[in-house]
């Protein structure tokens, strides 16, 4: 496989203005490629990134995703809603491809971010600009998160009368301690990075110009791992999160079994013993 390709969505040769996707040694590598729109997500870039996701979760060949955007004003400022919102709504007929497909499969317009598609790969966001709104939420979905230092991060929603609708409501408490997140939520005060780090909802904070590099670096850490083991750990954390220790350990069982039993498995204890690197197969 190509070190750095077509990802998933670009294979007949869509044009890469809006939204570029790569795929780095197994990693597939997201841009968001409207920088002067703060990378606001239009009907083609909700099209595009929900059938990669979909793609993604079918590709053995990739095993971790990193979504990041372009320039360094904003990661993403959500859903550009001035197009999409008509449309969704029934107040505008779709005028291209993307917007059709919008219109028809309207499961694209949540799954682009996340927002309740279940994804068992890993997925890292890697932070180039502000992190507020939708942006924030679609970073709540992720798994592990870098950012460049300096960006700010939360969610503005009730300073223009609003409510946060992408998860962050639902999400953040169960990210952070909850006084910390009903302040983020009730004064709707962004963050800089360096305190959101300490608050628990990074995992580094590093300079803008190594962003990629260091995102790179954790997705390859993460890949350096069985597949089977990420997808089990993130759908036994998926479907047990909720539940009382007791069920979710019993819950939990039955999936980690599964993987007991995989050619993995056996590869990673024979190379164990062998004292050489695993070759996964992803069976």
């Amino acid at each position: 496989m190509p070190g750095t390709g077509p990802g998933p969505g670009q294979g007949d040769g869509m044009p890469e203005d809006q939204i570029r996707i790569e795929e780095r040694d197994g990693v597939l590598v997201v841009t968001l490629n409207r920088p002067e729109q703060r990378n606001a997500a239009t009907p083609e870039i909700m099209v595009r990134l929900g059938r990669a996701w979909r793609e993604f979760a079918e590709r053995r060949d990739l095993s971790v995703a990193i979504v990041t955007g372009s320039g360094d004003r904003a990661f993403c400022a959500g859903a550009d809603l001035r197009r999409s919102l008509p449309l969704l709504a029934g107040a505008a007929e779709p005028e291209n491809e993307w917007e059709r497909a919008l219109v028809t499969d309207r499961r694209i317009a949540t799954d682009w971010c996340l927002y309740s598609y279940s994804l068992d790969k890993p997925v890292i966001s890697a932070l180039n600009g502000d992190a507020l709104g939708g942006g924030f939420e679609l970073m709540l979905a992720t798994d592990l998160r870098v950012a460049a230092a300096g960006v700010r991060l939360g969610l503005p929603e009730p300073k223009r009368g609003l409510v946060p609708g992408g998860g962050g409501v639902q999400r953040l408490p169960r990210q952070i301690p909850r006084a910390q997140a009903l302040e983020l939520l009730l004064t709707a005060d962004p963050v800089p990075a360096e305190r959101a780090l300490e608050l628990g909802l990074l995992n580094a904070v590093v300079p803008r110009a190594s962003l990629l590099d260091a995102a790179l670096d954790l997705a390859r850490r993460v890949a350096a791992n069985a597949p089977r083991s990420l997808q089990a750990i993130k759908r036994t954390l998926r479907e047990t999160d909720s539940l009382p220790i007791q069920d979710a350990l019993e819950a939990g069982q039955p999936l980690l079994n599964e993987v007991f039993g995989t050619r993995d498995a056996a590869e990673g204890q024979a190379a164990f013993a062998q004292k050489r690197v695993p070759v996964w197969s992803g069976e």
